[in-house]
């Protein structure tokens, strides 16, 4: 899924008369530093999957000095709008774009056809061309460490989760962690409620409500803003972080955190396009690659635990241990995989809840 994919100016002189469209002004300017656009999902905040790639985007500028010059648009919802914004971006000379959410695929691909001389790279995807690379990382290996501190911190063996859209990379996260969990507490559940937004903090405070009314005392979320941390503070209970470190916004309630980490790949994409080697490819990057990490741990967790958790952590880095090792079982009973681990085709098409979460997962 690689290759080195140049056009000349000539080319896209060519294609753009082909489709009655004018050369964007940068395209005939002297080269300069090299522009970078970024599209993020919702507002920068303060913590959240948005904040991560507003961290990201800096580590790439204080990596890179005046070798480039960035902008970002936040808050974009996907669909037409986000289609609007990406074309914008490389309408104004920037030759690579990162496209920060799954809703901005398709979008990302319609665009990138238009202007074959601009890089994109869009997360958490599946889809490529020429010149669309994927990123994304192995969040769910985090996951399943926050489970094995979930499960040795719960006393009511109910552990509630807010999920953002129920599609495979969101199922990874709930089952991981569910696993996790199982590992050391096989008595314990994983309730979910769906909110059907990446960030919509008063939903997810409700489901954060909800959870903790059906007997949860410790909370997490696939969901963009520190709401359910905060839920989880107020009514006194546990909460596991998600994206970023959110001990700010519950300090006595954030048991850990998994997070995310971009600077070192925006930077790395940024340095190929600059040297002429950059290549579409698909990266998925875990604990191994430092792309998803278990940080912030609250000073109610004991050493014993922190200890096992490092323990399993060096097990996946050395690929002795995977959080979907065989025997895996959906939460009906029926036998997923009887030996070796999932692969990464079957976890790109995960549409099950694994046996511990408790429901029945939405078709829609």
């Amino acid at each position: 899924m690689s290759g080195n994919f140049v056009r000349n100016a000539l080319s896209i002189g060519a294609l753009a008369m082909t489709l009655g469209m004018s050369l964007p002004a940068a395209a005939q300017t002297e080269e300069g530093p090299l522009k970078v656009g970024f599209v993020y999902v919702s507002p920068i905040g303060e913590a959240g999957w948005t904040w991560q790639q507003e961290i990201g985007r800096r580590e790439l500028m204080e990596a890179l000095g005046d070798k480039v010059t960035t902008q970002y648009v936040e808050d974009v919802p996907e669909g037409a709008d986000a289609e609007r914004v990406i074309r914008d971006l490389a309408q104004q000379g920037n030759k690579l774009i990162f496209t920060t959410s799954f809703g901005y695929m398709n979008p990302t691909l319609k665009v990138a056809r238009q202007f074959p001389d601009v890089k994109f790279v869009h997360s958490t995807g599946y889809k490529t061309a020429k010149n669309v690379a994927v990123t994304n990382a192995r969040f769910y290996e985090a996951r399943y460490l926050s489970g094995i501190v979930a499960g040795k911190m719960t006393e009511s063996n109910v552990v509630g989760y807010v999920g953002a859209f129920p599609i495979p990379e969101v199922l990874q996260g709930i089952n991981a962690f569910t696993r996790g969990i199982r590992s050391v507490n096989p008595d314990a559940e994983v309730r979910v409620i769906w909110v059907n937004s990446w960030y919509d903090p008063g939903k997810e405070r409700d489901a954060a409500l909800a959870l903790l009314g059906q007997g949860a005392d410790i909370i997490t979320h696939h969901t963009d803003s520190p709401a359910t941390v905060q839920a989880a503070e107020e009514q006194g209970k546990y909460a596991v972080a998600y994206h970023s470190d959110m001990s700010r916004f519950a300090p006595k309630a954030q048991l850990v955190a998994v997070t995310h980490h971009w600077g070192d790949y925006f930077t790395n994409a940024a340095r190929e396009v600059l040297d002429g080697t950059w290549e579409s490819d698909i990266t998925w990057g875990g604990l191994k690659e430092g792309m998803a990490r278990v940080e912030g741990f609250g000073s109610v967790v004991p050493e014993d635990v922190r200890a096992l958790v490092e323990e399993k952590k060096q097990a996946i880095i050395a690929g002795e241990l995977t959080p979907f090792d065989a025997p895996v079982k959906d939460n009906t009973g029926k036998v997923v995989l009887e030996s070796g681990s999932l692969d990464d085709e079957a976890l790109t098409r995960m549409n099950f809840y694994v046996e511990g979460v408790a429901g029945k997962l939405p078709t829609k």
